[in-house]
């Protein structure tokens, strides 16, 4: 299976937007959990007293005196510095914006984007959801230096093509989906969803779905209830705690808006797994059967490749017998 591989240029390109943006993420997420809110004088009873305003509450420093004067003037100067990196940085990230949008390098839908920005800085993503659909394939691709087809990143409902624009889906842990929906609106004021669903959508159109693993008890069930969390409930999947177990696999990579954005998605060896066992499952229809286990060969592909990744890697022996079995099978037809 062959790939079309970026050119120089646009290589170049993208490492230099990648670190670029690694400098602005770095000092953006250390203003928000530093420097958040101010630091101010207040007289009270003829003293001035120093305090460390918060959003949400404030703490006094104690009376002005040498030492607390010192630490008003260091975070002070430490404040004006980072906030100074973090606009210059962001300035050359709108103007660098342009150039990649000549290179092409803006795979990533831009509704799609929006959400993986806000989850990121609200600290959700990598810790509380992660990428597992057809999305997690740009991260992929970008990883290896390659562009996958667009048949690929094309997803499949009710035995219609949807384009990928259409539809994001996350993967969260335990309480991951409490206040999902605040955050989706962060990104687009639109986003409701009815109460305890596990979709939400926007007057665009594009939906966002959370899943999570099926507990054991639900193995049994038909019809699994959700479990409300903020108007907004997570979607019991089978074989999705191999993917909530399984090592992570986070990359910077390019939306259409030029602007780059940070994802954490599961190892593409797992992603690859996985696609390749649910395409065997007799439940499973039989056109996303299909459009599975092309998804499964093709990354399984890249990473073997063009990543250099090992399916026999101590790192995936905890895999379950299901995927173990899938392993050898899916090697055996990526070599084909």
């Amino acid at each position: 299976m062959r790939f079309a591989e970026l050119e120089n240029d646009q290589r170049r390109q993208l490492i230099d937007a990648q670190q670029l943006f690694s400098v602005w993420r770095e000092a953006a997420r250390e203003f928000r959990h530093s420097f958040k809110g101010s630091m101010h004088w207040r007289n009270k009873n003829g003293t001035d007293y120093l305090y460390r305003i918060y959003p949400h509450h404030e703490t006094s420093l104690g009376p002005r005196s040498a030492e607390t004067e010192q630490v008003k003037e260091t975070y002070t100067e430490q404040r004006t510095s980072l906030r100074q990196r973090v606009t210059k940085t962001k300035t050359r990230l709108e103007k660098m914006a342009v150039v990649n949008r000549a290179y092409r390098l803006g795979r990533m839908p831009l509704a799609a984007a929006k959400v993986l920005r806000e989850l990121d800085e609200a600290g959700v993503l990598g810790t509380s959801a992660f990428v597992v659909g057809t999305h997690a394939l740009f991260a992929y691709e970008c990883r290896a230096g390659v562009v996958f087809d667009g048949a690929l990143t094309a997803t499949e409902d009710l035995d219609l093509l949807w384009d990928v624009r259409k539809k994001l889906t996350l993967a969260v842990v335990d309480g991951g989906n409490e206040s999902v929906l605040g955050l989706l609106r962060r990104a687009d004021k639109t986003y409701a969803s009815k109460k305890a669903s596990y979709q939400a959508s926007n007057d665009d159109g594009f939906m966002v779905d959370f899943i999570r693993p099926e507990r054991r008890d639900e193995a049994y069930s038909i019809d699994p209830p959700l479990t409300e969390a903020d108007s907004m409930a997570a979607q019991s999947i089978a074989g999705l705690q191999w993917l909530v177990n399984a090592p992570r696999f986070e990359q910077t990579i390019i939306a259409e808006d030029g602007r780059p954005l940070w994802m954490s998605c599961v190892d593409p060896r797992v992603f690859a797994l996985h696609k390749f066992w649910v395409s065997k499952r007799s439940d499973r229809a039989r056109t996303k059967q299909q459009r599975d286990a092309h998804q499964a060969r093709a990354v399984a592909t890249l990473a073997a490749h063009y990543l250099q990744l090992d399916f026999r890697a101590k790192d995936l022996s905890a895999l379950p017998l299901e995927l173990t079995k899938a392993a050898k099978a899916l090697v055996a037809v990526t070599r084909s």
